[in-house]
């Protein structure tokens, strides 16, 4: 199993008026950026790597970092200049992004040489995951939202040939065109980085993402939803001729552990607090209208059992409470005894070979996060690798997602596999 740590780093600033579970709503491109502080958000930058670098130390296999644009719940704008400061100062932990928003990338040649450039300097850690982003994104880069799907399919095509075949060599596409690619950097690991693309509510999506037999993670969502989305992957799996197993799903979840039930609760309760988002159920403030509706962005017949519930809010109440949270396992906290039980239920119920441990958001603090940290890194990863083996969940980097066979150790010095 592959197991990973996640907070979307929200910009937390108690006296702007637009923290905590009361205060004011935040609404899609409507907050003016004259309220940011670069000195609180530079503590901020800094505390999030901190608390990145131990997760390494605490067992993480993983280090997931997503990015969203012009908004405060998440500082990850440039989410590859975090990739890459994490690549020079961590040692072990796969740098996972999830992920690089295809569409709004005019040039996916800069993506190109930027991520070949993170997979280098760490020496072949990097996981590359695409998104096709939100109304939110395409306003705020200016991208075509009618063409976005399209955008996204020929950005991928494009990138995984730049990575995987030498150049120079012409692309004419629809909506891409270069007279010369000869990117003088390529990735460490061959033929390119493990892909994976994490999603919520589109049906194309995870359709494309079995046809590709690319690992797809789903993104904090209601348990049975989330099974019967992982079995359209499935479903597409047998009509393309393979049976996907654990390694070609993954799961996205809120999970702290305390030094007490107590302690575990209040901080837990935090998730729902800080800068309103769209993503926590619980603390969503209020969403822009117009920018759900964006022609073309996404279909809105093609979509997974998990829209239902995950656009749930979508008129600007908060949905779920904490405790209906609490009872359907979307959020888990407790002491690492209490912990575990309820993530082994997770893990039998959707069987993924990847999780992503979603921690240290909304109102939490630095000393909150470290303290769930530790607790992990003694007591409950060491029984996850444990509850996995027993149920044979493999990650994509134990098992090919396109083969469906174990993947070889290779030494650092020799070309790293990529499970391709």
């Amino acid at each position: 199993m592959f197991i990973g740590h996640f907070t979307e780093r929200p910009y937390q600033d108690p006296d702007s008026g637009y923290f905590g579970a009361t205060g004011l709503p935040i609404k899609d491109l409507s907050l003016s950026n004259e309220i940011y502080d670069p000195i609180l958000g530079s503590a901020l930058y800094n505390r999030y790597l901190d608390e990145k670098v131990y997760a390494e130390e605490m067992g993480f296999d993983g280090l997931m970092l997503n990015e969203h644009h012009s908004t405060p719940f998440c500082m990850g704008g440039a989410m590859n200049v975090e990739a890459s400061i994490l690549a020079r100062i961590t040692k072990k932990a796969k740098i996972v992004l999830l992920g690089n928003i295809l569409p709004i990338w005019d040039d996916p040649l800069w993506l190109v040489e930027q991520l070949a450039m993170i997979d280098m300097i760490s020496k072949g850690r990097l996981v590359s995951g695409w998104v096709r982003g939100t109304g939110r994104e395409s306003v705020s880069h200016n991208a075509p939202p009618a063409y976005n799907w399209e955008r996204f399919q020929e950005a991928h095509d494009f990138i995984v040939k730049a990575w995987s075949e030498p150049g120079p060599f012409r692309w004419e596409g629809k909506h891409y065109q270069y007279r010369y690619v000869n990117p003088w950097m390529r990735p460490y690991q061959k033929p390119h980085p493990q892909i994976m693309l994490p999603g919520v509510v589109s049906r194309d999506s995870i359709v494309w993402a079995a046809k590709q037999r690319i690992p797809y993670i789903m993104l904090a969502t209601q348990l049975e939803p989330t099974r019967q989305s992982f079995q359209v992957y499935h479903d597409t799996a047998k009509e393309e001729g393979y049976e996907a197993g654990s390694q070609n799903f993954g799961y996205l979840w809120k999970v702290h552990v305390d030094e007490t039930e107590e302690l575990a609760e209040e901080v837990a309760r935090k998730f729902v607090q800080g800068p309103s988002n769209p993503f926590l159920a619980g603390n969503e403030g209020t969403a822009n209208p117009a920018l759900l509706k964006l022609p073309g962005l996404t279909s809105r017949r093609r979509v997974l059992p998990t829209a239902n519930v995950a656009t749930a809010n979508r008129g600007g109440q908060l949905s779920r409470s904490f405790e209906e949270q609490v009872e359907d396992y979307t959020i888990i906290s407790g002491t690492p005894k209490t912990v575990i039980p309820k993530i082994r239920h997770v893990l039998e119920y959707l069987r993924p070979g990847s999780v992503f441990f979603w921690d240290g958001d909304g109102a939490m603090t630095h000393d909150d996060q470290m303290r769930s940290l530790r607790l992990m890194g003694e007591e409950v990863i060491p029984a996850v690798r444990e509850i996995a083996d027993e149920l044979e969940l493999r990650s994509p980097f134990e098992v090919s997602p396109k083969t469906g066979e174990p993947i070889g150790e290779t030494s650092e010095e020799a070309a790293v596999p990529t499970g391709d």
